[in-house]
This record gives structure tokens, C-alpha cells and sequence, in this order.
């Protein structure tokens, strides 16, 4: 098999949500067999998004952190607790959607 058939037999097994081997009884048997478990699609695109908001996340948290740590009233902090939430749910949902799955 070529490096190009190998990368259109992958394309495909994915898109199928099955691994190469269960593809291949598939097309050969007709059927991918007892133990072939179906993978999610994944959408890249979505995990990238998911990404960002971790990234965002992460940079909410660090501030409220930061603030409580030198000192500042937490109660002052509203605005950044709310952003870290409202980013957390943007993922939840973004991950939701990616796994093909309905929050």
C-alpha cells in the first residue's frame, strides 16, 4: 500500500468512526465485528475553540488568584469568577458539540 492509499484508508476508517481494522472487516465481511467499538468524530475545529477557552480559563483563574493572594476582597472579583464561568460553559458546550453530543 502506498503512503497515499494508507492516508485515504485512514480519511475513511475515521470518517466511518471505526478503526483501520474494523473498516476492513467491514468492507470485507460486511460487518466490523463483536469487538469493534465506533470512535466519535472529532471536530478539529471545535477542539481547537475548546482550547482557547481553556487557555482563557486558565488566565481568569491566574488573575483571581493573583488578587486574592496579595490581598484584594474576592467580593471585588465578581466580574473575573463570572468570565471563568461563562468560559467554562462555552466549552462544555463546545466539547458537547465536537463529541456529537447534545449538552
Amino acid at each position: 500500500m502506498t503512503p497515499d492509499e494508507r492516508a485515504e484508508l485512514d480519511k475513511r476508517a475515521d470518517s466511518a468512526g471505526l478503526s483501520v481494522a474494523a473498516y476492513l472487516r467491514a468492507a470485507a465481511l460486511g460487518t466490523a465485528g463483536p469487538r469493534a467499538a465506533r470512535k466519535p468524530p472529532v471536530a478539529k475545529q471545535e477542539l481547537v475553540r475548546v482550547l482557547a477557552q481553556l487557555g482563557k480559563i486558565g488566565s481568569d483563574v491566574n488573575q483571581v488568584a493573583r488578587a486574592v493572594n496579595n490581598g484584594d476582597d474576592p467580593n471585588g472579583l465578581a466580574d473575573d469568577i463570572k468570565a471563568a464561568i461563562a468560559a467554562i460553559a462555552e466549552m462544555q458546550a463546545a466539547t458537547m458539540q465536537a463529541l456529537g453530543r447534545k449538552p
